[in-house]
Formats: C-alpha cells, sequence, structure tokens
C-alpha cells in the first residue's frame, strides 16, 4: 500500500521549468573547462581545455568524448614566468586554417594579470605534434587588462583579429598578421566592459550581416557557486562597436543573455560557437552539484530580429 502511494506521487510530481535547455547528451570523458573545439577534415571532433599543457579530447560523433592526451605533454618553459613554474595552462583557442591547427592559449595565475597569450601551430591537432610559434601578448601589472582567453576571428576581408580579455577594463582586441598568426601592430581596441565588473571569454563569429561577440558575464571557478552566464552583442563590423538586443552598448556593460544556470546546472560559460553540418553549436562548460566542470553543448539558432537562442 505504502508503495503504490509512493508511485502515485511520482507520477503527478510537476516538472521543473527551465528558463533554457539543459545540456545535451554526452558520455565519455567529458571533464572540461574553457572548452574550444574545432571539426577536423575526417568528420571528427577536436576539443581543447584548461590543463596541464593544454588538454585535448576527441570525438567522432559529438556526443562520446575520450581523453587524447595534452598538446604540450613535455611542458612550455616559455610559459613558465606567467604561471609560477605550473603545468596549468589556461582558455585555449582551436582553428584549422589552411590545412593547419592554430592554437592560442593563456599563461597566468588566478587573479593576476601578469599574463601571457602565445600561439602553437601543429599539421594533425594531437599531442605532442604541436610547434611554439612564440609570444603574441602580454599584460603586466601596470596595464590595465589581462591577456588571457584569446579567441581568433577571421572577417570578410581576410583580416585576423585576436580578442581576449578578464576582467580590469574589460574584453580588447588586437589586430594579427595572418603569415605568422602573431601581433601585427601596437593598437589595442575596447570591444566589451562591465566599468571593471566581472565580464571574460570573448568568441567572436560572423553570421549573415552581423559579427556575434559572446561572452562570459559573472564568477567562474567556484564550482556549484559559479554564477557565469553567457551574454551576447552584434556588430557589423568585427571591431564594433557591439550592442545588444535593447540598444546598449557592450563598452557600457551591455550583454543580451542567452544561457545561464539553473537546476542542477551551475556557472554555464566559457562558450565557443561551432559552425557544423547540421547547426551551429555552442560548448560551453557548466558545474554540477558537486563541483565538477562538465561540458556542456546545445544547438544555437538565430531569430527572425537577427538574435542568437540555444535550442
Amino acid at each position: 500500500m505504502v508503495l503504490l502511494v509512493s508511485l502515485a506521487l511520482t507520477v503527478v510530481a510537476a516538472p521543473a521549468a527551465f528558463a533554457y535547455p539543459l545540456p545535451g547528451r554526452v558520455t565519455g570523458d567529458v571533464g572540461v573547462h574553457d572548452p574550444t573545439v574545432v571539426k577536423r577534415p575526417d568528420g571528427s571532433y577536436l576539443v581543447a581545455h584548461t590543463g596541464n599543457g593544454i588538454a585535448l579530447k576527441t570525438s567522432t560523433d559529438r556526443t562520446a568524448f575520450r581523453n587524447a592526451g595534452a598538446a604540450f605533454p613535455n611542458g612550455t618553459s616559455w610559459a613558465n614566468p606567467y604561471t609560477n613554474n605550473s603545468r596549468n595552462l589556461w582558455a585555449p583557442d582551436l582553428s584549422y586554417r589552411d590545412g593547419q591547427y592554430y592554437l592560442y592559449y593563456s599563461a597566468s595565475t588566478f587573479g593576476s594579470n601578469r599574463s601571457a597569450i602565445f600561439l602553437a601551430t601543429s599539421p594533425s591537432g594531437n599531442s605532442g605534434t604541436w610547434t611554439h610559434r612564440g609570444l603574441v601578448l602580454e599584460s603586466r601589472t601596470s596595464d590595465n587588462f589581462n591577456a588571457i582567453d584569446p579567441d581568433l576571428a577571421v572577417d570578410d576581408q581576410g583580416r585576423w583579429w585576436l580578442s581576449f580579455g578578464s576582467f580590469w577594463s574589460g574584453i580588447k582586441m588586437i589586430a594579427l598578421d595572418p603569415a605568422t598568426g602573431l601581433r601585427a601592430d601596437s593598437t589595442v581596441r575596447s570591444i566589451a566592459g562591465r566599468n571593471g565588473g566581472a565580464i571574460e571569454a570573448p568568441n567572436i563569429v560572423k553570421r549573415g550581416n552581423y559579427y556575434y561577440l559572446f561572452v562570459s558575464f559573472d564568477q567562474c571557478c567556484q564550482g556549484a557557486a559559479s554564477t557565469y552566464r553567457v551574454m551576447v552583442g552584434r556588430s557589423t563590423s568585427v571591431t564594433g562597436p557591439y550592442a545588444d538586443r535593447n540598444g546598449t552598448a557592450l563598452t557600457s556593460g551591455g550583454g543580451t543573455e542567452i544561457l545561464a544556470g539553473q537546476g542542477s546546472v551551475h556557472g554555464t560559460g566559457h562558450q565557443d560557437v561551432l559552425a557544423d553540418s547540421d547547426s551551429d553549436v555552442l560548448f560551453y562548460h557548466y558545474y554540477a552539484d558537486n563541483g565538477a566542470s562538465l561540458l556542456g553543448i546545445n544547438l544555437l539558432a538565430i531569430d527572425s530580429a537577427g538574435w542568437p537562442y540555444l535550442h
């Protein structure tokens, strides 16, 4: 009798209502932080994320993932001055262009803007095949920006741009030389900021007439207490100005929210948009109730007014 009552209660329990879709199903080795992804010529997926020597994962179907070692299994001595000799490297950005993989990544320590962004290239993307190409940019404690969280964007004219930034005065952008992947000039542009508030992890993609700038607001790296959320603005120029759906400039704290924590999904952020064969796809990390950082994947679309949403 007790069992029957219990079953009845289970049947009538109302499902939780969520503002956003929950992360799609993934299996295997899905512990990631700050993920970035490319689709390889053979149709498989390569993910890089924060970890010792930049951690790598692969998948053949965008669902089951497996560990694929580290980009730099033998360490990165050139990054040691920025990491206090730690092997932990942060927030990579992967791309595949003209038969070569490009990897921009960050070296720093938590809470410091004594930081650097480096570039490596590889013919295959596999562990141990990456060649150090040099320092792209560094920030010092006297600077008002932080050289971490790189993201490469190539505009319609074929010009290369690197956006980056975490806290301080916000998200910045520099021009790159496509021949080397390194910095092209001394100009630092401001493309988003919250007057000193928490903003980081830029990702820029072009869809239709607009460049979309995705960023993460609020607090990362606090397990289930993290408050990271994904925001977006758009511009007809890769260098901005970017504005949100209400017309507020991203340099004035604007941003339209497209994903936030809910239920047992906490601190959704450090997003990367992949143009896949079936849809645009948003990769990100989130925290479970136990504090584990996990891979989140959702499909991404643009609505009739030209604004991104997840489904």
